[in-house]
């Protein structure tokens, strides 16, 4: 969807400002259709069987005019169901992405059990905090490489025993897919895939499970566009495009290339006959050398570069942290909304088990800000108060000098949360070192009746001023 303007949504809604939607107006829910806050089932008056007739012009147009760019699939189910593709931009800063790509890590149907369980353990149960939420491990891949049906359902079976994440089942040979799809197919993986040997069984297979197929063509966007169209003719609606994955040399940058065509072709040129999701394969790193550590190295890179370059769902295959903490960092960076900063909510929060004689740390709610203050205070040890100012998820530097934190805001928000300098054990509260300005002006604030302190500008050093000017000396 490239409508920005909830006035040319607006056309297309009862304007009858019901509020059944849940917002006052029309227009509200016209522009919450437009941030992804709202879906047009919300709106009752629409769906209404008493009204259809009047609406159903009002609805064809409002569905054609919001759908993504990017066709929009579902994998898996329940709330472990992930989204892939729904992007309505080249860049991100023409307005934002929505849906990171999800990564699937995988596993072989020639692994011993005990290995099986113990890999499918570590990919699901993987997470880390990072900046206010929980990054983790949405797919897994299971890969026939034994060519035994049997043993790829055996598989399968057992991975859907260890974890609920959604799958995708890899293989060329569609008796292999559909013995897995025996298994899987009520949770709804992912087939791959369809290629010029063997599209029309696995088209058959898509059509009778109702499960999203991936189509390969390496290095042919022509001939991709072709199978796709096919398939889609043939009433397969889910739909994603291989166009080829090389690690290395001049067919990588042929891989970059096609990846940048499918996205622009989608989002640019709004071609809806080709608008599918793309996925990208940075695990063929590991083909290009038997050294672990290059491997995983050289494959975060291509992850990387596809997170930036139209990729919306990856297959990888390092699960340790110094590969899969860099991917995950990035893919948050880059699907994080340019548009409003990331922010933790306003007000007090503890650091371990602070007292009445713990110090009271100031800072803002940017929540890179906040979370750095957060890990530098716990990873110490220091019991402590760390105040967010809400400052719209700016950072202290710029919000001192744009006036989003200020003396006057400051003791607004300890009033708030009962933190009272004289009513305890100690009255001091203890700014961010590019606030210092402020100190006077609190204590004129508060009567004198607290001491202000400028803590450092680097919230790493806080250990070192705590050990010199904590507790504060009374006058």
């Amino acid at each position: 969807m490239k409508e920005n303007s909830p006035l040319n949504l607006y056309k297309f809604l009862p304007q009858t400002n019901c509020g059944e939607c849940g917002e006052p107006t029309c227009m509200a829910f016209a522009a919450g259709l437009i941030a992804r806050e709202r879906t047009i089932d919300e709106c009752k008056p629409l769906f209404d069987p008493k009204k259809q007739k009047k609406y159903a012009k009002k609805l064809a147009n409002l569905k054609e005019t919001i759908a993504p760019e990017v066709a929009l699939i579902y994998a898996g189910t329940g709330d472990l169901q992930v989204k892939i593709g729904g992007e309505d931009v080249m860049y991100r800063h023409q307005m934002t992405f929505f849906n990171g790509p999800p990564f699937a890590y995988d596993v072989t149907d020639d692994m011993e059990e005990a290995a099986l369980v113990e890999r499918v353990k570590a990919i699901a149960e993987w997470r880390k905090f990072y900046i206010g939420s929980w990054e983790s491990v949405e797919m897994i891949a299971v890969r026939g490489v034994t060519g035994d049906a049997d043993k790829f359902a055996k598989c399968v079976k057992k991975v859907q025993e260890t974890t609920k994440k959604p799958l995708i089942l890899c293989s060329f040979d569609p008796k292999v897919l559909k013995a897995g799809l025996e298994v899987a197919a009520e949770n709804r993986p992912i087939i791959y895939a369809a290629n010029k040997d063997n599209w029309k069984e696995v088209a058959q297979l898509a059509y009778d499970y109702k499960v999203p197929v991936t189509v390969s063509v390496p290095f042919d966007l022509d001939g991709l566009k072709s199978m796709a169209q096919t398939f889609r003719e043939m009433g397969i609606e889910d739909i994603i495009v291989d166009p080829g994955f090389a690690p290395n040399g001049k067919k990588l940058q042929e891989t970059l290339h096609n990846f940048i065509k499918l996205r622009r072709a989608a989002t640019e040129d709004s071609q809806k006959d080709f608008n599918f999701p793309v996925m990208a394969l940075p695990i063929v790193a590991w083909a290009t050398t038997d050294d672990p550590v290059r491997a995983s190295y050289w494959e975060s890179l291509l992850t990387s570069t596809f997170v930036c370059r139209g990729a919306d769902i990856m297959v990888k295959h390092c699960i340790e942290p110094h590969g899969v903490m860099v991917d995950m960092h990035q893919r948050f960076n880059i699907y994080t909304d340019p548009r409003t900063p990331v922010q933790v909510k306003p007000g007090a929060h503890k650091v371990g088990k602070p007292t009445d004689d713990s110090p009271v740390f100031i800072t803002t709610n940017f929540a890179l800000t906040y979370y750095t203050v957060e890990s530098d205070l716990a990873s110490n040890s220091i019991d402590a108060y760390l105040v967010a100012v809400n400052t719209e998820g700016i950072g202290v530097q710029a919000s001192v000098a744009g006036g989003q934190i200020t003396p006057g805001k400051i003791k607004e928000i300890l009033d708030e949360e009962g933190i009272i300098p004289e009513k305890r054990g100690n009255n001091a509260i203890i700014l961010p070192g590019m606030c210092a300005k402020f100190t006077g002006e609190i204590d004129e604030l508060y009567g004198y009746k607290a001491v202000t302190m400028a803590g450092p500008e680097d919230s790493g050093r806080i250990p070192g001023w705590m050990e010199t000017n904590w507790p504060p000396k009374s006058e």
